[in-house]
């Protein structure tokens, strides 16, 4: 009927909803080459409505087909629908291309056509960025082989992706991140693209005279550094230092504050993925910065810092790191205790959820000198920081409430903690409360509290057995339990 329409819109609204009723697995039997030709022709039109409703059901119907018979029986159609004007055939087809380029036999086919990777790389440079994320996502897998790896980087491919760098500094920078993917997926796949010259030209830009690029160039080597390999690499090109250098630099460059995020972020992920002693103290400007981001309040640093510090301080080398830096340390929690009880809303989260990280100390973590730290962290925020984090909890904003009570979940389970809300009046009632906090997220945040009270074996000692129970009671009716009242009805008495 399609095929004998001359406006056959009408016929493919049908077809579209009857594909879409269909399981895949019942495609398959009816997936045949001559139908999905006549589907494609229809694509070469001018109709938008035309070219979405066949979009759809050719999004659909290729599903059914094994990667191979893609690549084998569809190869014309896949080429002019890397050329298509519409940007949402390119989507279908670049999705497609990444099917076969991640399964075995289909990367073979693939390989065989070389003017269709051609065309790939070409649409890493087209103006919408869900094109070029396709585009990128597809050559990824293909570099998953070594005869991927090679197409790639040692043939004519490589020329043409360095043609499509001259674009724009922002397809450049598309073109980086394919590269930066491609290398963390192995030490080998990284000598590929260390070789092709394009990682050296992508860390020369972190010293490059445009700010923009360099904030971008430092994200890219985040990345890299995501793998061992990847950081053993940045470190034998003097990387490390590079950026510790950049971080020093910036105190005088007036525009750091839109790069000096992004060294902050680099040095932090360093820290937890390698060991936060030894980049502390190899790179002490990076604490220090941190430090003084915090102190210093700028708007556009603070909530950088207190990330870095959360996720720093979350871990126990982390806590030991920054407890020797004494009072320089106790300043800093002082002012987080400042911006979390009066700053603005969305730095008074990030400021309560940092300090939570700080003083999360799981059960099988906690030593006596860790459980000392966390107990004298907690006493900085304030004279009555019990008090003030419960203030904080009652106020009309669920994630002011909610990050709060993290707070209290994070010192649950640690005995002196335990002891201080047994000592608050009505602090025990309250977290048994449970009209305290009406939504979903707030129910939750409640339950992870009563859980992590119960995680440690000293609660029932510190608490006694008859709230003991009670905190039992909640933990097995769950979250959403509500209590059944009986109304009486007077209805009808004389």
């Amino acid at each position: 009927e399609i095929c004998e329409s001359e406006d056959p819109i009408e016929e493919l609204k049908s077809l579209r909803t009857a594909v879409l009723a269909t399981p895949v697995s019942g495609l398959r039997p009816a997936v045949s080459g001559a139908r999905l030709e006549i589907i494609f022709s229809l694509l070469n039109t001018n109709d938008k409505e035309q070219i979405e409703v066949c979009v759809e059901i050719l999004s659909r119907v290729l599903q059914a087909l094994e990667p191979v018979q893609l690549a084998q029986n569809y190869r014309k159609a896949l080429q002019s629908g890397l050329n298509h004007p519409d940007d949402s055939v390119k989507v279908l087809t670049l999705t497609q291309i990444g099917r076969v380029a991640g399964h075995a036999e289909g990367v073979t086919q693939m390989l065989n056509n070389v003017e269709i990777l051609h065309d790939v790389i070409q649409c890493i440079s087209v103006e919408r960025i869900a094109v070029a994320k396709e585009a990128i996502a597809a050559l990824s897998k293909l570099s998953n082989t070594k005869a991927g790896l090679d197409a790639l980087f040692r043939s004519d491919l490589l020329n043409k992706l360095k043609d499509v760098m001259l674009t724009s500094d922002i397809i450049r920078y598309r073109v980086y991140e394919l590269i930066v993917e491609v290398s963390t997926v192995s030490p080998v796949s990284l000598g590929y693209c260390a070789n092709s010259g394009l990682i050296s030209q992508m860390l020369e830009e972190l010293t490059g005279d445009d700010v923009l690029v360099r904030a971008t160039a430092i994200e890219m080597v985040t990345n890299l550094a995501q793998s061992q390999h990847g950081r053993q690499y940045l470190a034998q090109q003097g990387i490390m230092d590079k950026i510790s250098n950049m971080i020093i630099a910036a105190e005088s460059d007036t525009f750091s504050s839109l790069y000096l995020p992004g060294l902050v972020k680099f040095f932090g992920s360093l820290a937890i993925m390698d060991s936060p002693q030894q980049v502390c103290e190899k790179y002490p400007v990076f604490l220090e910065v941190v430090f003084s981001m915090v102190m210093n309040l700028d708007p556009t640093l603070t909530p950088v810092a207190l990330d870095t510090l959360g996720v720093l301080g979350g871990t126990v080398e982390g806590k030991q790191v920054l407890q020797k830096t004494g009072e320089k340390f106790v300043s800093v929690l002082k002012r987080m205790s400042k911006v979390a009880s009066d700053g603005a809303t969305e730095l008074r989260v990030r400021c309560l959820e940092a300090l939570a990280q700080l003083l999360t100390l799981p059960v099988e973590q906690q030593t006596d000198d860790l459980l000392l730290t966390c107990e004298s962290w907690f006493n900085c925020l304030s004279s009555q920081p019990m008090a003030m984090i419960r203030n904080i909890s009652t106020q009309p904003f669920p994630e002011l409430h909610c990050s709060a009570l993290r707070i209290f979940t994070a010192i649950g389970c640690q005995p002196w903690a335990q002891q201080l809300m047994m000592d608050t009046p009505g602090f025990v009632e309250w977290v048994m409360d449970r009209s305290v906090g009406s939504g979903k997220e707030a129910k939750d945040c409640k339950f992870e509290l009563v859980s992590a009270l119960l995680s440690s074996s000293s609660v029932q000692k510190i608490f006694g057995a008859h709230n003991y129970l009670k905190l039992k009671t909640y933990l097995n009716e769950g979250p959403y339990y509500v209590t059944a009242v009986s109304a009486v009805t007077t209805e009808g008495a004389d």
